[in-house]
């Protein structure tokens, strides 16, 4: 069971730790044309997050996959800068004109999990199960996003319901701020 709870913590810690500022901006990017009343889609658009990150893990922790991390490292604060630009070019925020979202959450999932497996390979020891340390990580991440998809969708509660700003506003803000601090990324990187 301890191992379920550090691979757990790790999990959650790789979406809620400010060392994990490109995991928050790609849920915020992705999440920002969501206003609390879509919850449940938004939990499935996580959930297609988490699944995308799980198979590239998995791979990687079996050692099927290998990718330069240099690369993997570029290509994470461009999913988020792609994001945010879908965001701005969106006419309206229904379900059937956002189903191309869900994609988005699976196929980037992938490229955030490869950010992550080489630094969970070297933290897994070679005498633990590495399924159950997947699992329990898959878990702890999943948890994480919901944590930080809670709080967007609630501020989104107040900005657009509460204070009566444009859902359009709303989700231009979030978009450009993430968009921005991932281009700053990328420069950096």
């Amino acid at each position: 069971m301890q191992d379920f709870t550090f691979y757990f913590k790790e999990g959650l810690q790789h979406i809620i730790s400010i060392d994990a500022l490109d995991h928050i901006l790609f849920v915020v990017a992705l999440s920002a044309v969501y206003l609390l009343a879509n919850w449940k889609q938004v939990l499935v658009l996580v959930t297609a997050f988490t699944i995308g990150h799980s198979v590239t893990l998995a791979l990687s922790a079996f050692d099927v996959v290998r990718i330069n991390d240099r690369l993997v490292e570029i290509l994470i604060p461009c999913t988020i800068m792609a994001t945010a630009v879908f965001n701005f070019l969106q006419k309206e925020y229904s379900q059937k004109s956002l189903r191309l979202n869900y994609f988005l959450a699976l196929f980037f999932g992938l490229i955030h999990g490869l950010g992550f497996a080489n630094a969970l390979r070297f933290i897994m020891a070679k005498d633990q199960s590495i399924g159950w340390s997947l699992l329990a990580f898959n878990i702890g991440l999943e948890v994480g996003q919901i944590l930080v998809v809670t709080l967007i969708l609630l501020l989104s509660f107040v900005a657009v319901d509460k204070l009566k700003l444009g859902r359009k506003w709303w989700v231009w803000v979030l978009s450009a701020i993430a968009f921005c601090i991932a281009l700053k990324i990328v420069v950096e990187r």
